[in-house]
């Protein structure tokens, strides 16, 4: 019986991958950064943005540290395409398989993290305006 051969990514398919990637942390990105809402109370009126809520801060560095991560990794990738060879040889498998754990992480603690503060403030501000429902809404698709 012969032993199971591996199967090799294709670096074509891994750059389609990364340039999907970089294409939904982009449009995260500008969700997340065109978001603002309008609460009138009596004769005062309250403008809230994304950097209002820190939660929504840390989502945006999340993002900003993905889509850094995710040119790099397509330059590297372009770079197989063009030479045939890989960057770095051997020692990059060891980076990009710890590097891809860590982005990983990051994203998933800034995803997390707008999630909770979206459904804790959504809550407290239930019953108040229907624009500050939407920028909750628009705030938890931005994760």
């Amino acid at each position: 019986m012969a032993p199971p051969h591996s199967t090799v990514v294709s670096p074509v398919v891994t750059l389609l991958l990364k340039v999907l990637t970089f294409v939904f942390l982009l449009i995260s990105l500008i969700i997340l950064t065109t978001n603002t809402a309008t609460l009138s109370i009596c004769l005062s009126t309250f403008k809230i943005r994304f950097n209002d809520v820190y939660t929504y801060r840390y989502m945006l560095a999340t993002i900003v540290m993905g889509i850094a991560y995710t040119l790099l990794q397509t330059v590297f990738t372009i770079y197989q395409l063009s030479t045939g060879n890989r960057l770095g040889g051997d020692c990059l498998f060891q980076f990009d398989f710890y590097a891809d754990k860590v982005i990983s992480y990051i994203l998933a603690t800034g995803a997390a993290a707008g999630f909770g503060a979206t459904v804790d403030l959504k809550s407290v501000f239930e019953g108040t305006s229907s624009s500050f429902d939407q920028f909750f809404n628009k705030g938890k698709a931005g994760r």
